[in-house]
């Protein structure tokens, strides 16, 4: 039923509940597939430059905020790719999962950004009025 998936991830704990849930509805259909996105909007990238300097160093830390749920997939040995994309998160996500045939978008309620925590996740409450297909928000 639901083959391909969106799974938004930035790391956070939410996130990683997401990654969970996301590999439970993948081992359920062999052929199954999850395109992992992570959305760097201008703030995160200023102060990615700004804390590591070179490219190499902000790859790598990019990198280690998706460890744990490119961890999830690998260890349960499901298809996947990480795809990662400038822009603010909510429109980025809508479009880019509308864009697109996914069956499914996983998402946690709340993300890493400090402002979002005080209400539901502004950007799981765009994604999810706005995809038009079926939304899961983990908590």
């Amino acid at each position: 039923m639901f083959r391909q998936i969106l799974l938004a991830s930035d790391g956070s704990e939410h996130a990683i509940r997401a990654a969970e849930k996301a590999r439970g509805i993948a081992e359920k259909n062999e052929d199954a597939k999850v395109t992992v996105v992570y959305v760097i909007d201008g703030a995160t990238s200023k102060s990615d430059v700004l804390s590591e300097g070179s490219k190499e160093a902000i790859e790598a830390k990019r990198k280690l905020r998706l460890q744990h749920t490119e961890e999830i997939l690998q260890n349960s040995q499901i298809a996947y790719e990480v795809k990662v994309l400038k822009g603010e998160p909510g429109p980025t996500i809508v479009q880019f999962a509308n864009a697109n045939p996914y069956d499914l978008v996983v998402i946690g309620s709340r993300g890493l950004n400090a402002f979002q925590e005080m209400v539901l996740g502004s950007v799981s409450h765009k994604v999810a009025k706005r995809v038009q297909c079926p939304v899961m928000i983990v908590k």
